[in-house]
């Protein structure tokens, strides 16, 4: 498919009609075929091949490339449809593929993001070269190195580990140092097609076993003397920490987004056994402890959901802000969702853990959810992102206007993506925290709502 074709406009709809009943023993998809894929360590080949017939790269690439990326919002509504199934399968086949692509649509120019558009278009996948095992989370500290030659080429030297789809990715895009003075301009992203590397420069690592995401290939690749032309770079040498900063603002809002069904599917495993139980001579659902129990953990999807569509309408109408909501998203509805479902497992009781039986879903789901938390970033580097602002957001909140009426109502117009408009730091007013104030005064007004205020 050429990057400049339009491409057909399906949604969560289809893909859900697509996967079937989840509870119907017999759909090659179902959530019995997909906790015997996880038995050995994989995604349910049927997943696989649903997703390639929907075309569901075509979800990563921005419209103007021909694929169907407008709204971050709708994407999100998409890729949950496939979370709320196997999370394994919503990580490994796609997420992780936007997690990379969302660099290039950002940073790249633009000979990369049509090559990249035709890649995912064409079912291909993606890869993110971040994580080095002795530097964790820390960008500025990574050894990984592209070092630059006289003739303007690279040299790749060491190993990149905890990487999805290493083996299977068709392209790269890798963090590496390219100078050794400390700080920030000391990285540079690189975009890699591995058809145009010399095989004898680069192996790859053993797989890592995981204990959730069991189905995500995570592996390793090392490099030795790896050549690669100056046309890799993404943006400009030294600019790899500013491109990934401005990629999480999308990331870091987006991955908790679509991971919130992940829940959802705990909460309807959770209602249908305790349905199915009788305790004291009544259904274990009447209990009023476990009553109590789903109706927080139901409260808390609801919270989740409201928290993750407000930070993801706000990449569109309020991109100044987005580096503070971004982190505060990941935070709190990641803190939110394992709280809840580790709430729900009590309920389940001895059932939570196996894995075998119609309950065994809930047990893969609450390993794969575990995930959510530390990967891409770990909830710790968020809340140290979101702290240094809270000061100025708040003397910013006083000249606030409050919140735009579109960010919260649900399928309202959005002005388009423009990753351009994406600033390292929140700059602007916090337009969000200006709204109890402004709902404290309209409610201290209020007859029938003066309690409240």
């Amino acid at each position: 498919m050429s990057g400049t074709e339009p491409a057909a406009r399906p949604g969560a709809a289809e893909l859900e009609r697509a996967f079937g009943d989840p509870w119907d023993p017999a759909n090659p998809v179902g959530h019995a075929a997909t906790v015997a894929a996880d038995e050995r360590d994989e995604v349910v080949a049927g997943g696989e091949r649903l997703l390639d017939a929907y075309g569901l790269g075509a979800e990563f690439v921005p419209v103007e490339l021909g694929g169907r990326l407008d709204r971050l919002d709708r994407l999100v509504e998409v890729v949950r449809t496939v979370f709320r199934r196997d999370p394994a399968l919503g990580l490994g086949y796609g997420a992780a593929s936007f997690i990379a692509a969302v660099n290039v649509w950002s940073s790249g120019n633009d000979d990369q993001r049509r090559r990249l558009a035709d890649l995912l278009l064409g079912g291909g996948r993606v890869a993110t070269l971040y994580h080095e095992l002795e530097h964790g989370n820390d960008l500025a500290g990574a050894a990984f190195a592209a070092r630059p030659q006289a003739d303007g080429t690279l040299r790749l030297h060491g190993h990149k580990e905890v990487v999805s789809n290493a083996e299977r990715a068709e392209a790269m895009v890798v963090f590496a140092r390219t100078s050794d003075a400390p700080g920030s301009r000391s990285h540079t992203q690189l975009l890699l097609e591995k058809d145009g590397l010399p095989a004898d420069r680069y192996r790859y690592r053993p797989r890592f076993p995981s204990v959730g995401m069991r189905g995500v290939r995570l592996g390793g690749i090392e490099f030795d003397d790896c050549p690669v032309g100056p046309e890799t770079v993404v943006g400009r040498l030294g600019q790899g920490v500013e491109n990934a900063f401005r990629s999480f603002q999308i990331t870091r809002t987006a991955l908790p987004a679509m991971a919130t069904p992940i829940l959802d599917t705990g909460l309807r495993t959770t209602l249908r056994f305790v349905r199915s139980r009788r305790l004291y001579g009544g259904h274990a659902g009447d209990l009023p402890l476990v009553r109590r129990t789903v109706a927080e953990a139901f409260t808390d999807l609801l919270i989740c959901d409201a928290v993750a569509t407000t930070g993801t309408r706000a990449v569109h109408l309020l991109p100044g802000t987005t580096a503070l909501y971004s982190s505060a998203v990941k935070y709190l509805v990641s803190k939110r969702l394992m709280d809840a479902m580790d709430r729900l497992s009590v309920v389940m009781g001895a059932h939570f853990y196996l894995r075998e039986g119609e309950f065994a879903i809930f047990q893969k789901q609450l390993r794969d959810l575990q995930v959510v938390g530390f990967g891409h970033a770990a909830r710790v580097v968020c809340l140290s992102t979101v702290l240094p602002q809270l000061p100025g957001a708040a003397r910013r909140a006083a000249r606030a206007g409050g919140a735009p009426p579109l960010l919260s109502r649900i399928g309202a117009p959005l002005p388009p993506l423009d990753f351009g408009r994406l600033a390292l730091a929140a700059t602007g007013p916090d337009e969000l925290a200006a709204v109890p104030a402004r709902m404290a005064e309209e409610l201290a007004g209020s007859t029938d709502h003066r309690a409240l205020a």
